[in-house]
């Protein structure tokens, strides 16, 4: 699955940076990157020449959590749709939670809401000092 707001690069080491690429829209997701994401971890985690993953964000924000325009649309939404949503961004989490390979969230800027989720869920945690 491809997905434009995602970029990832692989180092000769066998580092794979995997970036939230959306830096207008301060790395906000919906339910779409969410998905995309997944898959992409998923993906990642099966490449043998992949020894570490390191999940950052183009810009300067980490990520500002779900997307304004998504969570007001989800108002909207019945809950069945909405269900799917939680479940979908839990999967997310845990599929990065019980990752196979080390995990490092490298905080370039602000974290906001399920972008701390994401952080949470990965084995190490750095960032820059003006991270909030």
């Amino acid at each position: 699955m491809q997905d434009e707001r995602l970029t990832i690069e692989t180092d000769s080491r066998g580092v794979c940076t995997l970036s939230l690429n959306i830096p207008e829209k301060h790395n906000a997701f919906d339910d779409k990157l969410i998905a995309s994401l997944r898959t992409i971890l998923r993906e990642i985690e099966k490449d043998d020449g992949i020894r570490i993953l390191v999940l950052t964000g183009k810009g300067e924000t980490f990520s500002s959590g779900a997307d304004l325009k998504w969570m007001k649309a989800a108002a909207q939404r019945d809950e069945a749709t909405n269900q799917k949503d939680s479940e979908a961004l839990a999967k997310l989490m845990r599929t990065l939670y019980e990752y196979d390979k080390p995990t490092v969230a490298r905080i370039n800027g602000s974290a906001f809401g399920g972008a701390l989720g994401l952080i949470a869920c990965c084995d190490i945690a750095i960032a820059v000092r003006s991270a909030q």
